[in-house]
C-alpha cells in the first residue's frame, strides 16, 4: 500500500503535466482552426460549449447567428468537434453544391452516424445515391399522393374530433404539441406502412420513436442508462419493424394486389425486377423508411404548430383561408377534399409555404468536412469540422420584408419563391433536397384547411409563448396552447367516407 501511494505521488506531476499539455493543445487546435472567425476565444476543455447548447438551444444558436454578423460565418466547439456556423445564403449553397466524398458529407445530426447507423440515404453519394432516389421518386407521383391524401385526411379528422372532446367543448386550454406529434406519427405510420403494423407493433413504435426524440436532444453519451444510448437502440428496433413491413409488402405486391400505402408503391416496382436492385433488401428498406419517418414526423409537427400559432395571430389571413376553403369544400358534404380541390386552394397553399419559410422546421443541416475546403478567400474550413448551413437565417435574407408573415409573397403576382428561390431552403438544396416536399406541403395544406374550417381557436397568451424552442425541430415555447371550440354543426361523417 505504501509503495502504491509512493508510486502515485511520484507519477502525479507527470500525469498533471500531460493533462495540462493536452488541454493546452486542445485550445491551440481550436484557435488555429478558428483563425479569424467570430466565436469564443476560450472553450471549456473536452466538452466545449455543449452544456450551453443542451441547456438552452435557442439562445445558443441565436448567439451563434449574431456572432456570424456581416461575415456570415462563426465558430464554436462541441465535445471535441470544431463547428462552423454558416449564416450567409450563398456560402450555404457552396456546402450544398459540394456534397461528395472528397468535400462535404451530409450527417443530419452532429452525431448522426452513431444515432442513425451508417446505411441511411443521407450518407449516400454519387450514382448510388441517385439510383436510390430514382426508385423513391415514384412514391410521390400524383397517383400515389392522391392515395396518401385520403389517408392523411381521415387521420386528421379523427384526431381533430378527439382534440375537441378533450377540451370539454372549449372550456379549458390544451397544448397542441403532443397532440400534433401523435397525429403526425399515426399519419406517417399509416401513409408509409399502412396495415402492416398491428396494434402491438404500433404502440411499441410510438414508445421507440419518443425514445429517439429524447435521445436526439441529449448529450451524446453512448452508455447504458443515457438517453442517447436508449435512442440508438430504439432506432435499431424501429428499422427492424419497418424491415418486417417491407417483407410483408413485397409478398402482397408480388401477388398483384393494389398498393394502399407508400411502401406498397415502392415494393411494387422492386418485386418486378430481376435481379433485385441494390439497396432493396428488407433491412435496407427499413433504414430508408426510417429516414422518411424522421423527416416527415418532426418537421410536420413543427409546421402544424406554427401554422396554428401564425393563423391565430393574424385574423385577416385566417379569414381569407376560411373563405377560400368554404368555396371549395364543406365539412357537411361528408366527403374528403379531392386532389382537384386541393389544387384550387392556392391561397391556403401560399399560407403553408409562408409557414415553412417563416419557421423552417429544421433550422440547420449538419455536414462534416471530408477535407480542407476553401470556402472564402480568407477562410478554409478544416478537415473534420462540423459545418452547419442555417436554413433559418436564409429564410430572412432577400425576401421582401422577411420579418413579416406574408403569404401573398407566394402569390402568382409576386412569386417570391422564384425571385428569391436561392433563399427558400426549407426543403434543402442540391442532390439531397427533400424528395417528399410535395407530400409535406399537401399535409400542411390539408391540416390548415380542415383545422380552420372545423374549429374556432384562441391562444392562451403567456410570457414568451411565441419564443422558439428546439424539440428537436422548432416549435412555440408554450407548445401552442389554445382554447378550441367547434365552429360547424357537425363533423364529417367518417362512416360515409
Amino acid at each position: 500500500m505504501v509503495f502504491s501511494v509512493s508510486l502515485f505521488a511520484s507519477l502525479a506531476p507527470y500525469v498533471v503535466s500531460a493533462l495540462l499539455l493536452f488541454l493546452l493543445l486542445e485550445q491551440l487546435s481550436y484557435l488555429l482552426k478558428k483563425r479569424n472567425l467570430p466565436g469564443p476565444l476560450f472553450v471549456p476543455p473536452i466538452i466545449g460549449n455543449v452544456v450551453s447548447l443542451v441547456r438552452d438551444p435557442t439562445s445558443f444558436w441565436d448567439k451563434q447567428s449574431a456572432a456570424a454578423g456581416i461575415s456570415g460565418l462563426s465558430a464554436n466547439y462541441l465535445i471535441g468537434k470544431f463547428i462552423v456556423y454558416i449564416k450567409d445564403t450563398e456560402l450555404s449553397h457552396q456546402i450544398f453544391a459540394n456534397v461528395r466524398p472528397d468535400a462535404f458529407h451530409l450527417i443530419g445530426h452532429p452525431f448522426g452516424k452513431k444515432l442513425f447507423g451508417e446505411h441511411n440515404l443521407i450518407y449516400m453519394f454519387g450514382e448510388d445515391h441517385k439510383s436510390v432516389r430514382r426508385r423513391i421518386a415514384p412514391n410521390f407521383i400524383p397517383k400515389a399522393l392522391s392515395t396518401y391524401s385520403a389517408v392523411q385526411q381521415l387521420v386528421i379528422l379523427r384526431h381533430l374530433q378527439r382534440w375537441e372532446e378533450s377540451t370539454s367543448g372549449g372550456s379549458r386550454p390544451v397544448s397542441l404539441r403532443q397532440l400534433v406529434r401523435e397525429l403526425n406519427l399515426e399519419t406517417s405510420q399509416t401513409v408509409f406502412v399502412g396495415t402492416y403494423l398491428d396494434k402491438e407493433a404500433t404502440n411499441r413504435f410510438r414508445i421507440d420513436y419518443n425514445l429517439f426524440n429524447l435521445g436526439a436532444m441529449a448529450l451524446p453519451f453512448d452508455l447504458p442508462g443515457f438517453a442517447f444510448s436508449e435512442a440508438r437502440r430504439a432506432v435499431t428496433r424501429l428499422e427492424e419493424t419497418l424491415a418486417t413491413c417491407a417483407g410483408k409488402s413485397k409478398v402482397r405486391m408480388a401477388a398483384g394486389e393494389k398498393p394502399t400505402c407508400l411502401i406498397d408503391f415502392w415494393m411494387q416496382a422492386i418485386v418486378g425486377e430481376s435481379p433485385p436492385p441494390p439497396h432493396s433488401g428488407d433491412k435496407d428498406i427499413g433504414s430508408l423508411l426510417f429516414d422518411f419517418l424522421f423527416a416527415a414526423q418532426d418537421a410536420s409537427t413543427s409546421s402544424l404548430l406554427w401554422a396554428v400559432t401564425l393563423l391565430e395571430s393574424d385574423p385577416e389571413v385566417l379569414n381569407r383561408v376560411r373563405e377560400e376553403v368554404a368555396k371549395i369544400w364543406s365539412p357537411e358534404s361528408n366527403a374528403l377534399i379531392t386532389v382537384d380541390q386541393l389544387a384550387e386552394m392556392k391561397y391556403t397553399r401560399s399560407v403553408a409555404r409562408e409557414v415553412v419559410r417563416y419557421r423552417p422546421p429544421a433550422t440547420m443541416v449538419p455536414h462534416v468536412a471530408a477535407t480542407d475546403f476553401p470556402l472564402t478567400e480568407s477562410y478554409t474550413i478544416p478537415k473534420g469540422a462540423i459545418v452547419l448551413p442555417s436554413l433559418f437565417d436564409s429564410s430572412f435574407q432577400g425576401f421582401t420584408e422577411p420579418e413579416r408573415f406574408d403569404p401573398d409573397r407566394f402569390s402568382e403576382t409576386r412569386q417570391e419563391d422564384q425571385v428569391f428561390k436561392r433563399n427558400f431552403l426549407a426543403f434543402g438544396w442540391g442532390p439531397h433536397q427533400c424528395v417528399g416536399q410535395r407530400y409535406a406541403l399537401n399535409h400542411l395544406v390539408l391540416f390548415i384547411a380542415m383545422f380552420s374550417s372545423l374549429f374556432d381557436f384562441k391562444r392562451l397568451q403567456s410570457d414568451g409563448c411565441d419564443d422558439i424552442v428546439y424539440c428537436p425541430t422548432i416549435s412555440p415555447k408554450d407548445g401552442c396552447t389554445v382554447f378550441l371550440s367547434r365552429r360547424v354543426a357537425k363533423y364529417p361523417n367518417l362512416s360515409l367516407i
